[in-house]
């Protein structure tokens, strides 16, 4: 091996620890057998057993559940029909509306959605609040994801069904559905692992009322980093990561099937 190349993988290996050492710190002491961070005692199950007593947080995490399937729901329907209408229609300006609170900073939405909710609406800031909140900012991702499967396929597959005869609601039933729904899929499970973990806008549109996971974690660790908020930690990383990989896998299967496709046809 080079010199360059050790100093890469040295550099690389810095960068890596930086990101994942405070995490797999946060892990292990979930399952230290102690009240306090300041030093391993020894291994137990105990705060994982103690969070699933704690009423609140179960509570927490039931709303948060509900948030964001309804908001992922929501998201991908709206998502997907804002994608087709990117790749179809090809006008400038819907793309911009679309995106724009993707690249938009969080306090930014956050503050401009409360102040629609409030002085426009005239809405109870709440549950119904945080789902509004939340889908409007997943769906965004959930359009990027489906035109970018859009963009991979042979148009000549939509022409060959319209010459067979098929209706446009039949060809987009039949056809144009089955093969983006990887990515539909793909949308879906982003939108939930945003919503789930999402803090900000969460924070501003949530009002007082039933706990929210990451404002109910962000009280916990206000008084101290205990054992249990690391026990919760570690379950909402868990959630998250497997939500990614899934969502990647679907995601690589869409491009893998679309480049096969177009071979096919070509």
């Amino acid at each position: 091996m080079s010199r360059t190349n050790i100093w890469l993988w040295s550099a690389a290996g810095v960068i890596y620890a930086f990101l994942y050492v405070p995490l797999v710190i946060v892990v292990l002491y979930s399952f230290n057998d102690s009240k306090l961070n300041a030093e391993w005692v020894g291994f137990t199950l105990s705060w994982y057993k103690t969070l699933f007593q704690n009423t609140e947080m179960l509570t927490a995490a039931r709303n948060s559940l509900i948030i964001a399937l309804s908001a992922s729901f929501s998201a991908t329907l709206l998502g997907t029909m804002a994608g087709l209408a990117i790749h179809r229609y090809k006008l400038k300006v819907l793309p911009i509306l679309v995106f724009t609170p993707v690249a938009m900073p969080e306090i930014l939405l956050g503050v401009s959605l409360l102040l629609f909710f409030l002085q426009v609406l005239n809405l109870t800031l709440g549950m119904v609040s945080i789902i509004i909140a939340h889908t409007t900012f997943c769906i965004g991702f959930v359009a990027i994801i489906v035109r970018a499967r859009l963009q991979g396929m042979d148009e000549s597959i939509f022409e060959a069904a319209r010459d067979l005869g098929a209706s446009p609601w039949q060809t987009f039933r039949l056809v144009t559905l089955p093969l983006i729904m990887p990515a539909v899929v793909a949308g879906a499970l982003m939108s939930f692992t945003l919503s789930i973990d999402d803090f900000v806008i969460t924070f501003f549109t949530k009002g007082v009322g039933e706990p929210i996971l990451p404002i109910h974690i962000y009280t916990m660790i206000k008084v101290a980093v205990t054992p249990e908020v690391n026990a919760i930690s570690t379950l909402l990383m868990l959630l998250t990561l497997v939500m990614i990989i899934i969502a990647a896998r679907l995601e690589s299967h869409a491009s893998s099937s679309a480049n096969a496709t177009s071979r096919e046809t070509g």
